[in-house]
């Protein structure tokens, strides 16, 4: 047996226990067809969709999203950074049941003013694997309440 079916048994044992998905964002495979991911990183594509969607956006399921746009013209401050946080957990909570919040923490980006660094970390209910997965959200500039 070569090596790319050995990996292709990997692959295929993965996406039986955590899934397969249209890969985020949508692109082609070498195969010129739509990308696919699978296994923990399909996990950590649904999470970032999640992170991604605002409510109402997907029409059939129109509660689906965290919701993370509406902080867009809050202060870059540790009570938006709570706000933030909530919303994750709310949000990873429902929408992901493959697996299980362990931690969520949102600080000010060292690298923009504007921005909200939210890490998340997290099980995979299947196998108790830890993952981490991080993300940064556009907030207000700074403590001044989003002044230029």
């Amino acid at each position: 047996m070569d090596t790319t079916a050995i990996g292709q048994v990997g692959l295929d044992q993965q996406a039986a226990t955590y899934g397969r998905g249209v890969a985020f964002p949508v692109a082609l495979a070498p195969t010129s067809r739509v990308a696919l991911s699978a296994g923990p990183e399909n996990i950590a594509t649904a999470l970032r969709v999640i992170l991604a969607t605002e409510p109402g956006e997907r029409l059939m399921l129109p509660a689906f999203g965290a919701g993370l746009r509406r902080f867009l013209f809050e202060p870059n401050i540790p009570a938006t950074h709570r706000q933030i946080e909530d919303a994750v957990r709310r949000a990873v909570t429902r929408w992901e049941p493959r697996v299980a919040v362990d931690a969520i923490s949102v600080t000010a980006a060292r690298e923009d003013p504007a921005a909200a660094r939210i890490d998340l970390h997290y099980r995979l209910v299947a196998t108790g694997t830890a993952a981490e997965l991080n993300v940064s959200v556009a907030v207000g500039a700074g403590a001044r309440g989003g002044q230029a």
